[in-house]
């Protein structure tokens, strides 16, 4: 597979948080390899945007206005999916907010925004895409469900303790879903950046952890959603029988 000039070829990739950053980037990569993309987010008019520019380029894309926190139009979405492109055998679960703030100020509504897209968001992306694919690793021989954690779900970062621990969900979560989904051959991973160049940052109003996300950003190179998009692509173009369970991706100088 990873041989072909275009190793996603006959391959249709789903992606969430497909509006900007890391899924915008993996969007256009998957696409450039020869996957047809169903792009999912909530701006309709960026997904316009991109879709057109990655038909431009020769790929497929198919634009689906939807917000995960929403189970009854990520089911929804899954069926326009297989009515348009067919079955989803590779679903990029990106969709995320990072809101920051000392657990002692008691912003409860960001808790619960945090916990609506990053953790019961995931589910329900999971839940509308999973019977796809497995009824695609039967047919092809190969499926890949690939989540967005971070390396807060390692670590201890002061002010974003919500928004680590549904990281940290989801990398868990990952590790045990394969117990369910590898026998059926649909590989499971769960990707965790460091820093990374993207909207995410710009959710964060608390003036102590921007003070701190400038400091870090004076002192070290970040990454570039591209470079996660190439993870992406990397580790969904391996041989059926190898699956990277948990890839940490972290700026050189990141500790």
């Amino acid at each position: 597979m990873t041989n072909s000039p275009a190793p996603h070829a006959n391959r249709v990739a789903v992606v969430t948080g497909a509006s900007s950053g890391i899924g915008e980037a993996a969007a256009r990569r998957l696409a450039a390899s020869g996957a047809k993309v169903a792009l999912v987010a909530r701006r309709a008019d960026r997904l316009e945007t991109l879709a057109k520019e990655i038909e431009r380029d020769g790929g497929t894309a198919l634009v689906l206005a939807a917000d995960v926190a929403d189970a009854a139009a990520m089911r929804a979405a899954a069926a326009e999916v297989e009515a348009n492109l067919g079955r989803a055998d590779l679903l990029f679960n990106n969709a995320g907010v990072m809101l920051a703030a000392p657990i002692d100020e008691l912003a409860t509504g960001d808790w619960q925004r945090m916990i609506d897209v990053n953790m019961t968001g995931l589910m329900n992306t999971i839940g509308a895409f999973v019977p796809h694919l497995v009824a695609s690793a039967a047919e092809k021989g190969v499926a890949d469900l690939v989540n967005t954690s971070s390396i807060g779900a390692q670590a201890v970062f002061p002010s974003f303790a919500v928004y680590v621990a549904s990281k940290a969900y989801v990398t868990h979560l990952s590790k045990n879903l394969r117990a369910d989904l590898g026998p059926k051959g649909v590989r499971v991973a769960a990707i965790e950046p460091g820093l990374v160049e993207t909207e995410l940052q710009g959710h964060v109003t608390d003036a102590g952890a921007l003070e701190w996300l400038d400091g870090v950003r004076e002192t070290l190179t970040w990454l570039k959603p591209e470079d996660i998009a190439e993870t992406v692509a990397f580790l969904t173009s391996l041989p059926a029988r190898v699956n990277l369970q948990q890839v940490t991706v972290m700026p050189t100088a990141q500790v």
